[in-house]
């Protein structure tokens, strides 16, 4: 790739807008010492794009980051908004947590399951028949199911090459079936990984008690969202949980915490989720594009921040240090730069 990467930079609500010129600050040091062009591009969205557009996805947006190689997308608070129509998880022995020695990847299929605004064509998949009876429709297909399997596999052999499948086949004999059987049936092709399937409640347990046992775990939706959160926490908090959405040409950035209102403008929000997104991103780039740079400047970020949180150089207050959020993206794109450059 000669031309500049083309990236996005959409900054979201509330601490989004403090954490998200991080991550834009690590990689582009990273890149630019590694000799990768990136062109940004700016859009608005959230709450600051509903107060000047009108809207909190302006029109034109998506159809412009189609064009774009990915891009990054800071939480959105929508809880505060109006209401008008319109998962890496890694353990740091320097850092206080539940458990050490954890470093697992939860795989998401993300465009299906209960979530309603994504499962049907036209109208919700929740209606209420009746002033005391809510019923929400759950989607499942083959071909999501297969695809977030494939993706997951793949993700295994750059790792230790373990997979577990996560899902409630003994009461979702249908929904969860299919996922199943779709991960088995992609797990022939994949003899190298050693692969097993655990009932989520189980799971849920098992997460607590031995996460070390775990290498790359892929899942349906909603089961993924709470997993992660639940991994998150066994971690030091979603502070420490990175997210990259990817689909076959794009991929987006996206930590996993909230907008957390209640810590925004004060310069303390802990970056580390946003940044290593944001590396996860030039990673994702680096290998489906054929960039070598942008996986070297990957490598250099992600030892960088491994070298700031094990160092304990410069670290925001929840993770027991006195940083700013700045000061902790300064030191942090100080030695992303200098790994890219040597």
């Amino acid at each position: 790739m000669s031309a500049p990467l083309q990236l996005g930079v959409l900054l979201g609500d509330d601490i989004g807008l403090e954490v998200v010129p991080e991550a834009v600050k690590v990689i582009g040091a990273a890149a630019r010492a590694g000799g990768l062009p990136i062109d940004w591009h700016d859009f608005p969205i959230g709450r600051s794009a509903l107060d000047r557009l009108g809207t909190t996805l302006p029109d034109g947006t998506l159809a412009a980051l189609e064009r774009l190689d990915g891009w990054i997308l800071g939480p959105i608070g929508h809880r505060e908004y109006p209401k008008v129509p319109g998962a890496i998880t890694k353990s740091y022995r320097s850092l206080p947590s539940l458990h050490q020695d954890v470093d697992l990847v939860i795989v998401r299929e993300n465009n299906e399951g209960f979530q309603p605004d994504r499962n049907v064509v036209a109208g919700s998949g929740e209606f209420r028949p009746t002033h005391d009876v809510t019923i929400s429709v759950r989607v499942i297909t083959r071909a999501g199911s297969s695809k977030v399997a494939r993706a997951a596999f793949e993700l295994a052999r750059t790792r230790r090459k373990q997979l577990a499948a996560i899902h409630k086949d003994t009461v979702f004999k249908l929904g969860c079936g299919m996922f199943a059987e779709e991960c088995r049936a992609v797990a022939a092709e994949y003899p190298d990984v050693a692969y097993e399937e655990v009932i989520v409640d189980t799971f849920a347990m098992r997460l607590v008690m031995r996460p070390q046992a775990y290498d790359v775990v892929v899942t349906t939706n909603l089961f993924g969202d709470i997993l992660s959160d639940e991994a998150a926490g066994l971690v030091g908090g979603l502070g420490m949980a990175p997210g990259l959405s990817a689909g076959h040409r794009h991929a987006m950035a996206q930590a996993t915490h909230g907008s957390a209102p209640d810590i925004a403008g004060r310069n303390v929000a802990n970056p580390y989720a946003m940044i290593v997104s944001a590396q996860m991103l030039l990673d994702w780039i680096g290998r489906t594009k054929g960039e070598p740079r942008a996986s070297a400047a990957a490598r250099a970020v992600a030892r960088a921040v491994d070298e700031t949180i094990e160092g304990r150089i410069a670290l925001t207050p929840d993770l027991g240090g006195t940083a700013t959020t700045a000061q902790m993206g300064d030191a942090i794109a100080a030695r992303a730069a200098a790994y890219a450059a040597s």
